[in-house]
């Protein structure tokens, strides 16, 4: 019988998720399906309840409701310690004892991406975060691990910074920042984390922030962003946007669900080719 996966969000028609999974699946001859399920805002819950009661054996969660699927655990379920300390979680897996096990895979996907794909180490470098959102905070312990110098998070409300840096400060070098602080202080990463690529606009970050070789990253895919944009005009060396993280969080959950981790390569190629 064939094993079924989805997606769930709200919207969700746009999502590559159903196609990056089936190429998965083709790839390391697994039979799964994978499907893209629209939740009404108000009922995430009962969405995924009757998914599960219909046999289904996991799912991604996208936006807006990797808050709820944090809160969804209860006795007996498992969150991963990337999912606790992010509040947010971005894969279920159902597991046959009737429990579920909760996980983020969102960070796990960015440093792939960044490490194997782009090439670009992060050990011993300076990071700029900018965002305190669930964006951003689903990435911060991935990001740590990777020991870096130092890990700067900026925020247009610095208190939130803060705070985000406190409650990841046992985990390595991390610091809250507001925007006006960052001038004279150069990165040799800077993450783009906020929704300001969504709108067209451009997080306000002074001159010169990217020291030389750097990297310029944002998790906005598709298009040319105002961040990008800057990037460029700033000398950045290296420019991404988030599609290779969109298909390494993707292939993380596979490798949870399957146990088995499908090559991305292929896959990043065949959703950037026109």
């Amino acid at each position: 019988m064939t094993d079924r996966y989805a997606v769930i969000g709200n919207p969700i028609a746009h999502s590559k998720s159903p196609r990056i999974h089936a190429e998965f699946a083709r790839q390391t001859g697994q039979d799964l399906s994978y499907e893209a399920l629209l939740a009404p805002l108000d009922g995430f819950a009962a969405a995924v309840q009757a998914f599960r009661e219909q046999g289904g054996r996991g799912m991604n969660v996208t936006v807006p409701f990797k808050l709820e699927a944090f809160a969804l655990a209860r006795k007996g379920d498992r969150l991963s310690e990337r999912a606790s300390l992010a509040q947010a979680v971005n894969t279920l897996k159902c597991e046959a004892d009737g429990h579920l096990y909760l996980d983020n895979t969102d960070g796990a996907g960015l440093v792939r991406d960044i490490v194997h794909n782009l090439g670009f180490s992060l050990a011993g470098k300076r990071i700029l975060l900018m965002g305190a959102g669930g964006a951003a905070r689903g990435v911060v312990l991935p990001l740590l691990q990777q020991q870096p110098q130092a890990l700067v998070i900026a925020n247009r409300t610095a208190g939130k910074a803060f705070a985000m840096a406190s409650d990841f400060a046992p985990y390595g070098a991390v610091a809250g920042s507001g925007y006006d602080d960052l001038a004279g202080q150069t990165f040799d990463v800077v993450i783009n984390a906020t929704s300001s690529s969504l709108n067209e606009e451009l997080p306000p970050l002074p001159q010169g922030v990217f020291a030389a070789g750097a990297l310029a990253y944002d998790m906005m895919y598709g298009k040319d962003t105002p961040f990008l944009r800057f990037a460029r005009g700033q000398g950045a060396a290296r420019l991404a946007d988030g599609l290779g993280m969109l298909v390494e969080q993707a292939a993380e959950s596979f490798f949870l669900w399957r146990g088995v981790r499908p090559d991305t390569a292929p896959v990043i190629a065949l959703l950037k080719a026109p």
